[in-house]
Parts: structure tokens; C-alpha cells; sequence
């Protein structure tokens, strides 16, 4: 058994940890990754920010360390058997990476919808790749299964001593390259824990002085309910968005050490997260996943709810390994999640002249986007998007468009919108009657469109339908189905049946404003 053979979850404190960091063995095969200057955000939020950058790993995540680190650790008899774990992303090219530097055989078991650059880059590296169910819950079970039936050691991605330990050598790195004698903040983006647990736990029991922030999606957010809880809890569901952290529930050691040596809590949007990715590429030329910018996204956040001047502020920018795909998305949203885009429905007369009337009262902001199609009424509506110089001009434009007579639906916080509606402006059908309108989330993959319709298929005619493949593990998709108020107790319970997440969208604004 390796050295951590005698901690249970709660009694390991803040020196354990740092010794195991002290002791760990993790730069056979990571690197001492820079602390990069921000002067983009630095001028913006009127701190010092600095970047840890961990997307310059050799797989561009931290991962490596912890794998490593336990992997290096195992006894002649464990190491001679053999690895296994479950991942999609980060932890999975992590362990085949220190298999292949230790020559360790290894076994990774990943979702059948995990992108094809993930499994080639493990499998390049000699791992065997084992592809199993739609989700992370899927594989692990798996994972689980094969362990026992293969006698191999399961390398845990977050909840693991040593594991934890190994992400921790980030935090001895800090010391020698933050120069603030005064203290300062640090961000770590946070799913299971590990990484928090092991840098919160050596910079704790070294008392330097730093606060520490964990940052966490706020669809994601298993640790900041946890501790509100004062127990762990499991989520239903998890965003789909920020892939990297999306765990339903957290490590049972890094919930205790999480609970004791953070500071404070930060959630963030979507929306603020695409705005970070692209802050990140502005001052680094770097392009990072969604959880490799979500600490950047929780320190903007941050500074400007304690509207902090003067400070020295650190992010961990914990991965880059994007899939291409998805940047249209970020594209998309980068702006709305800095406050310098507006995303409004706006009534105007259907009469010739109008839209010069109404661009006049826009005056000199620049138009991002424009949605409108000719329907036979008085009044037509329209999808607009509009540039910003201040996120508080938001507010006067649209007052200013109400003074001058116009119906204004601010629709920039609406998700429905920005995912689906503006890609269908004009899609008016008087003649859907019944029309029930739902939000279905399911697996990434192909031939999962096929199978979705397939199970979708019953006696009620769909009236809409809307996807969009935004390169995430998870497809989103918007469909109206025409069902009478009879039929609705029966069409509840195939929803219960349908086995795809479903919400009821039919009351959404943009829905109503521009669909019906």
C-alpha cells in the first residue's frame, strides 16, 4: 500500500498535506509552469493580476501532477497490475501520461459521447481506452466493475491523499513566484476538490497570508451546496457548459479540507466565463476550456462586488484542452458576459419607415445582431443585439427606446434566447395549437440525434424543433409539441419515460415574444 494507507477523510489536516506535497515526486514528468502577468485585466480592474499558468503543462492541465504523484507511489505489486480510472477530459490524459513516462499499464474508461481528440490523445500515449455509456456516472460504474474484475489500482481523479497532495505543489510553486508582502487572493476553479484541497492545505499550513477563493459554475456547484449543507451533497443535474468541473458530488477528503482552510466563495455564469476565455486570449494569446478561465471569470467577479483597488489577485488557468467546436459559443457570448452586449426583443410598427425610426433612437451604438422576419399584424418584433460602452447603459437603452414608445423584453439573461431563439426569429405557426415548448438536454454522440426522434415519436405532432451542436458532450435541443389539455397527464408521464432531461419552456419570454 502506498504512504496515505492510514488517512481516513477527516483526519488529514493542512501539515499532512503539505508534507505529502513536500514529498511528492511530480516533476518526472509536469513542469514549474509561470506566473504570467494580466495587464489587460490588470488596467481594467485596477489590481495586479497574475495568471498561474497550468495550461502549460505537457497535457495543459494540472491534472498531471496528482496523477503522477500517485501513480509514482504505488508498491512493485500495484504498479506490476496496473491502473484504471474514469474521465473524459483532463485526469484521463493525466494518467495515460504518467503510465506511459513510468511504464505502467493503463486502463481509462471514458463516455461513449467523449470528442475523438480526447481519445486519440490517451490512446497515442498506450493507454487502453474502454468506451462506456452517455455519462461520466456511466463510466465510473464501469470503471469500478473492470477494477475488481482486473485487479487494477484506481487512480481517483480529485478524492485521493496523494492525488490532492500532487495538485498541492502548485501552491509551493506560488510562494516563490508571488511577491506581495502584503498577502494576496487567489482563485482556483473548483469540481471534486482536489485542487483546492491541496493548494488551500499548503498555503494554510505555511499561514503566508494568502485568502483563498474557490470559484465554481453556478450550475455546477456541489462544494459551495455542500458547505452550506455542512454535508455532502449529490446534485440532479450539473452544466454542461463547463465540462471540466461538472461533478455531482464532491471528494469526501477535499470536502473536509475545503471546509476548513477556504476563505470564500465565488459563482459565475456562463455568460462570465466565455467573457474570461476571452480576456485570458487577449493578454496571453492563450485559449483556454471553460474550466481552465473559470477562476479568471470568479476574479473579475470578485474584484467588482468589493470593488478592490490596489491588490494583488491570482488565477489558476487550469486547462486549454478545448474542443475546437466550441469557441462559435464562446464567440457568442464573450461580450454578453462582459456587460458590453444587449440582447433585446423591441415591438416596432410594421409600416415602411420604422426600422429607420428605430435605428435612429440606437443613435450611434453599433448593432451586433439583427433578427426579423414580415408577418401580416400591426406590430412586428424584433431580436437585436447592441454594443455597449458600460454595462449601465444596458438600462438606458432600453429606456430610452420605452420613452420613445417602443415594448422592450430584455432578453440578455434569458438562456432559452441566446441558445435557440435567435437562430429562429420569424418562426411563427398560428396554426400549432396546443403547442407545448420543452428544453431537452442529451448525449453528444453520433447517431444520438437519430435516437433521440426515435424516442421522441409518439401520437403528438412536434410543431418546433431547434439544435444546435455547440462541441459539448451534451446536445441541447428546443421542441414544441402540440398536445391538447386532455392528453397532458399522459404526456407528463412520457416525458418521465422519454429518459432525456426536459423543461417546460412554453412560459419563456423570448418564446412567447417571437414563436407563437
Amino acid at each position: 500500500m502506498t504512504q496515505t494507507q492510514d488517512f481516513k477523510p477527516g483526519t488529514l489536516d493542512a501539515q499532512d498535506v503539505l508534507r505529502l506535497a513536500l514529498t511528492s515526486k511530480v516533476y518526472s514528468a509536469a513542469v514549474e509552469t509561470p506566473l504570467s502577468a494580466a495587464p489587460g485585466l490588470s488596467a481594467r480592474t485596477g489590481n495586479a493580476v497574475w495568471l498561474k499558468r497550468e495550461d502549460q503543462q505537457p497535457i495543459f492541465s494540472f491534472k498531471l501532477r496528482g496523477a503522477y504523484n500517485k501513480m509514482s507511489q504505488l508498491t512493485p505489486e500495484e504498479a506490476a497490475r496496473g491502473v484504471i480510472c474514469a474521465s473524459a477530459g483532463n485526469h484521463a490524459q493525466g494518467v495515460a501520461y504518467a503510465a506511459q513516462q513510468l511504464g505502467l499499464r493503463a486502463v481509462i474508461v471514458m463516455p461513449a459521447t467523449t470528442p475523438e481528440i480526447k481519445v486519440q490523445a490517451c490512446r497515442q500515449r498506450g493507454a487502453e481506452v474502454v468506451l462506456y455509456g452517455d455519462s461520466f456516472s456511466d463510466a465510473e460504474t464501469h470503471a469500478y466493475a473492470l477494477q475488481r474484475e482486473r485487479g487494477l489500482t484506481f487512480v481517483h481523479p480529485y478524492d485521493d491523499p496523494l492525488v490532492l497532495a500532487g495538485q498541492g505543489t502548485v501552491a509551493l510553486e506560488l510562494l516563490r513566484q508571488v511577491e506581495a508582502p502584503q498577502g494576496y487572493t487567489l482563485f482556483v476553479p473548483v469540481g471534486g476538490g482536489g485542487l483546492i484541497a491541496g493548494v488551500a492545505g499548503v498555503l494554510k499550513a505555511l499561514g503566508k497570508g494568502v485568502r483563498i477563493v474557490g470559484v465554481e459554475p453556478d450550475d455546477s456547484d456541489a462544494m459551495y451546496r455542500s458547505l452550506q449543507a455542512g454535508e455532502r451533497v449529490r446534485l440532479d443535474t450539473v452544466g454542461i457548459f463547463v465540462d471540466g468541473v461538472a461533478v455531482k458530488q464532491v471528494g469526501a477528503y477535499t470536502f473536509d479540507l475545503t471546509r476548513r482552510y477556504v476563505d470564500d466563495w465565488v459563482r459565475v455564469t456562463t455568460d462570465e466565463v466565455c467573457a474570461a476565455i476571452k480576456d485570458v486570449f487577449d493578454d496571453t494569446r492563450a485559449v483556454m476550456e471553460p474550466a481552465g478561465a473559470l477562476a479568471v471569470a470568479g476574479l473579475k467577479q470578485y474584484a467588482q462586488a468589493r470593488d478592490l483597488k490596489g491588490e494583488t489577485l491570482v488565477a489558476l488557468t487550469g486547462g486549454a484542452n478545448v474542443n475546437f467546436d466550441r469557441l462559435r459559443h464562446v464567440a457568442e457570448r464573450a461580450e454578453i458576459g462582459e456587460r458590453r452586449e444587449a440582447i433585446l426583443a423591441v415591438t416596432i410598427p410594421e409600416r415602411p419607415g420604422a426600422f429607420r425610426q428605430f435605428i435612429e433612437v440606437i443613435g450611434p451604438r453599433a448593432i451586433t445582431e439583427f433578427n426579423y422576419r414580415y408577418a401580416p399584424r400591426a406590430d412586428a418584433r424584433i431580436f437585436v443585439g447592441v454594443q455597449l460602452g458600460h454595462p449601465a447603459q444596458r438600462a438606458e437603452l432600453a429606456g430610452a427606446l420605452t420613452a420613445r414608445g417602443y415594448a422592450v423584453t430584455d432578453l440578455t439573461d434569458d438562456e432559452l434566447a441566446k441558445v435557440h431563439v435567435r437562430h429562429m426569429v420569424g418562426g411563427r405557426a398560428p396554426e400549432a395549437v396546443d403547442e407545448r415548448v420543452y428544453s431537452f438536454t442529451f448525449p453528444e454522440r453520433p447517431g444520438a440525434l437519430l435516437e433521440f426522434l426515435t424516442h421522441l415519436h409518439a401520437r403528438w405532432n412536434i410543431s418546433l424543433f431547434h439544435y444546435r451542436n455547440h462541441g459539448s458532450a451534451h446536445g441541447r435541443v428546443l421542441a414544441g409539441i402540440q398536445v391538447p389539455e386532455a392528453d397532458l397527464a399522459d404526456f407528463a408521464a412520457f416525458l418521465g419515460e422519454l429518459g432525456y432531461p426536459a423543461e417546460d419552456m412554453t412560459g419563456n419570454a423570448a418564446y412567447r415574444l417571437f414563436l407563437t
